[in-house]
């Protein structure tokens, strides 16, 4: 979904399950955060559009990296002239929004299926700790701690995303859990069907565990900045550790219950953020 003129980023960010966590910045904050998700959801919807060539999909993220060297150059086209302003005024890296295009053409060059580990990480990086990167900036956490947020939290979110959308994504042609661990299980050879009809309790339980290391090191992180500073990420990981647990309580085996956080719920955990 390319961002348009007439569709500002608050509408696109509006369907996001943390839209109101976004809300509650303060403006220029709010704006950030608005056009980072808007242009994330653009690249995520370019890689997802399984009615179109993988080729195509390819050729309309180079489309993106054109646009980011012209804006990064000083000639924004006109539906990136926000974007721009965003850029220039928390210092955002053209580096980290390549990243997140570079872990989308992973998606779109053909489906991933039981990457290695050494894989895995690289495209939790690209697509979860890269929009950390840039989302810190926006925060205004100090250098360091905001990319020791974004490598642990991002990883932390993306594990629990591929742990809870093992079918869903099965569905799609692609296996997001690695090969070591899935061999590790008994289940060599891995293809979509293989893993939806199996028990994967013990091919899951790696990534559980380095999913809780990482929210772990992330919560130790936010504790040491204001509360202001860290509202956005610290209800992210209430929410998606929330979903963790509860996928760890239901377990790995077939069948496997669609697990989700109510909308209510979320903003619960941002008013007990705020106020607590």
């Amino acid at each position: 979904m390319e961002i348009s003129p007439e569709q500002s980023s608050a509408r696109v960010a509006s369907g996001s399950s943390f839209y109101a966590a976004m809300r509650i910045l303060p403006p220029p904050q709010r704006e950030g955060m608005f056009e980072i998700y808007a242009f994330c959801r653009a690249v995520d919807d370019i890689a997802d559009d399984g009615d179109d060539t993988s080729a195509n999909r390819m050729a309309r993220l180079a489309a993106w990296r054109r646009d980011l060297a012209d804006l990064y150059a000083g000639r924004p086209t006109p539906s990136l002239a926000t974007l721009a302003r965003v850029v220039k005024q928390f210092g955002l890296k053209h580096e980290d929004f390549l990243a997140v295009i570079d872990g989308m053409e992973m998606d779109a060059c053909g489906p991933i299926v039981a990457p290695d580990l050494p894989t895995l990480d690289l495209y939790c990086d690209r697509v979860a700790s890269a929009v950390g990167r840039l989302s810190v900036k926006v925060f205004g956490m100090p250098e360091q701690d905001g990319i020791d947020l974004s490598y642990h939290l991002g990883r932390a979110l993306q594990l629990t995303n591929i742990l809870r959308d093992i079918d869903e994504d099965a569905g799609i042609g692609r296996v997001y859990l690695p090969r070591e661990t899935l061999a590790d299980a008994g289940i060599v050879g891995a293809t979509p069907d293989m893993v939806v009809a199996a028990r994967l309790d013990k091919a899951c339980a790696p990534l559980v565990a380095q999913a809780r290391e990482h929210y772990a090191r992330a919560r130790t992180i936010m504790a040491c900045h204001p509360r202001r500073v860290v509202v956005a990420p610290a209800v992210m990981a209430k929410a998606y550790g929330a979903i963790l647990d509860k996928l760890i309580a239901r377990g790995f085996a077939v069948p496997r219950e669609r697990v989700r956080v109510p909308r209510w719920r979320l903003i619960l955990m941002l008013v007990r953020q705020m106020v607590f």
